[in-house]
């Protein structure tokens, strides 16, 4: 197996700048997500490790070895597309023997080692089909067994159950989580769908205009988003953002959101105690930690007006208007209420995340 490491590696398309002095650690045997919206650069990062795209500026390794002059069918990779990119001429077994065939491996070895992966992947009944034939889910299976079956030191996903329906996309996840597991091979896999870089991840680089946000364990980006654009990517629904000033009176912290004061408790109030009387932040709140109540509650709250809501079966999501802003609120399956009716909305302020407004960067 091998460890990948970037090195302030930049990708300039003539003006445009793809990828913006990345720094990536991957370690052997991880599974690694890059994770981001369309066009944040992560499959071009994708492709400069696989050798599909040369690299403007920075360093790739494997291991120690240097790799920006090694040429993809030297580097040892298998990459599985999001297109499947299957041989539509060729039947299933031809389609999952073609790289061995192209590496010159003896035909029992192709038969054995093909056969070997069809049954880890159950698609040993499918050998003879051609990919017309096949079903988007029977497709993946042998895509992912054409990488498996030479036994590569890294496995490269590029958006790999994007064509693949909803439901089937849940069981699918849950095989690739324990399939990397079986198989101990590093995987880098990019995806811009957060629930699976959250289930599927070791660890999770958070992409955005060609550079990296932040990088962690799944729940550590979660909990501990390092700037306004990872908290507002990460979470469904997205967090809710108040703009707020800060205010100290008497020795009290407050954050002055307009329609609002909210009294912070004493670790956030500790946290900006140095911090300059009106300075300019930014309050994240993630609707499960907002109460939506009909009648004003003991504790500190603040009106809103129902906008719309969402039941989900499991619970309900209510988005509420508070002046021109609409923010969401996650509640319990029973909760029903009409448009324009008045509630009292409580902030649960343990849970809070604070921004500085004008560097995006979260108060830690």
């Amino acid at each position: 197996m091998v460890s990948v490491r970037l090195e302030d590696v930049t990708k300039r398309f003539g003006d445009t700048i793809a990828v913006n002095g990345v720094n990536l650690d991957v370690k052997d045997r991880e599974f690694f997500v890059l994770l981001g919206p369309s066009g944040c650069g992560k499959s071009t990062t994708l492709n400069m490790i696989a050798g599909l795209e040369t690299v403007t500026a920075g360093n790739i390794y494997f291991d120690d070895q240097l790799v920006n002059d090694v040429p993809p069918e030297k580097r040892d990779v298998a990459m599985v597309f999001q297109s499947f990119a299957l041989y539509p001429t060729m039947n299933v077994f031809d389609n999952i023997a073609f790289p061995l065939r192209v590496r010159k491996y003896n035909k029992s070895e192709i038969r054995q080692r093909v056969r070997e992966t069809a049954e880890l992947l159950r698609i040993v009944h499918l050998l003879e089909k051609k990919p017309h034939e096949l079903s988007g889910g029977e497709k993946q299976r042998v895509a992912l067994a054409r990488a498996i079956v030479r036994e590569p030191k890294v496995f490269l996903f590029d958006e790999p159950l994007s064509n693949i329906d909803a439901k089937l996309r849940v069981y699918m996840r849950a095989e690739l989580i324990r399939l990397q597991k079986d198989l101990q091979t590093t995987t880098i896999y990019v995806t811009h769908d957060q629930v699976e870089a959250m289930t599927m991840g070791d660890r999770v680089a958070v992409m955005d205009a060609g550079r990296v946000m932040q990088v962690a364990e799944p729940m550590e980006v979660f909990r501990k988003p390092a700037n306004l654009f990872v908290a507002g990517f990460i979470g469904t629904p997205p967090m809710n953002f108040f703009d707020a000033s800060l205010v100290i009176e008497n020795g009290n912290v407050k954050l002055d959101c307009g329609h609002f004061k909210l009294a912070l408790d004493e670790k956030h109030a500790e946290l900006l105690r140095k911090t300059a009387h009106g300075s300019e932040l930014v309050l994240g709140v993630r609707p499960h930690n907002l109460g939506i109540y009909k009648e004003r509650p003991a504790r500190p709250s603040f009106e809103a007006e129902v906008f719309a809501v969402e039941p989900l079966g499991t619970e309900t999501v209510v988005d509420v208007k508070v002046g021109d802003n609409i923010y969401k609120i996650v509640t319990g399956p029973g909760f029903t209420a009409r448009m324009a009716e008045k509630v009292f909305v409580v902030i649960d302020v343990d849970s809070v995340h604070l921004f500085d407004k004008k560097s995006g960067l979260a108060l830690a």
